[in-house]
């Protein structure tokens, strides 16, 4: 009778854990068909990344517009440009371009990628909810399939109001945790058709040095 018992319950938790995952994904689903309804996002975001052990405390800003799978990242004193083929990664300190192809299994977590990088290779949990000045932010945690992943979790704060992302934590197996914090979201912006456009030959006449991988 006690060992019915104990798998009874084992078989209620494992339920209200596929549950839980289905809501989690659910919501993240509700935040990437909202996301992706727009023609354009325009993020200003907070950066920190902290390892204790190593005593390493950073903190910075950048912002981002996204249009569709194309970006342009300001961000530790670079641009980076995608256009939906190449990337272009612009250090004014450096006066250097590199141009990058697009590497269909480039694993990282680009501002393109963001609202689709949970898609594959996740699992999901419903995590704990936070009051941040007056805002309802849910947290869902997600967990690489891959064994071998330098990332431990990832949380993902979703304002339950209006399906925005506040923030992303990325906690490493190293200890490293680093937060992106979203400080400023607008949508559908007007911009510039040249916005997601590599000029080289203005990076030429300025005496840049542009290389290709």
């Amino acid at each position: 009778m006690r060992r019915t018992l104990i798998m009874m319950m084992a078989f209620v938790a494992t339920i209200a854990n596929a549950q839980k995952a289905d809501k989690a994904k659910n919501l993240l689903d509700e935040v990437y068909k909202k996301m992706t309804s727009y023609e354009n996002i325009y993020i200003d975001f907070k950066y920190n990344l902290d390892n204790m052990a190593e005593n390493i405390k950073q903190e910075t800003r950048g912002n981002v517009t996204i249009a569709k799978d194309k970006y342009v990242l300001n961000y530790l004193g670079a641009t980076k440009i995608y256009d939906g083929n190449k990337t272009y990664t612009i250090v004014p300190e450096n006066q250097e371009v590199t141009i990058e192809k697009n590497a269909g299994n480039d694993a990282t977590i680009t501002p393109s990628k963001m609202l689709t990088f949970y898609k594959k290779g996740y699992t999901y949990k419903w995590d704990i909810q936070q009051k941040v000045k007056g805002r309802k932010i849910q947290y869902i945690e997600l967990k690489p399939q891959k064994a071998n992943s330098e990332v431990k979790q990832i949380l993902l704060g979703i304002d339950t109001q209006t399906k925005s992302i506040y923030n992303l934590i990325e906690i490493g197996k190293n200890g490293t945790r680093t937060t992106i914090t979203v400080n400023t979201f607008k949508t559908n912006q007007p911009i510039s058709a040249n916005l997601f456009k590599f000029d080289r030959e203005k990076y030429k006449k300025e005496g840049y040095v542009i290389s290709e991988l």
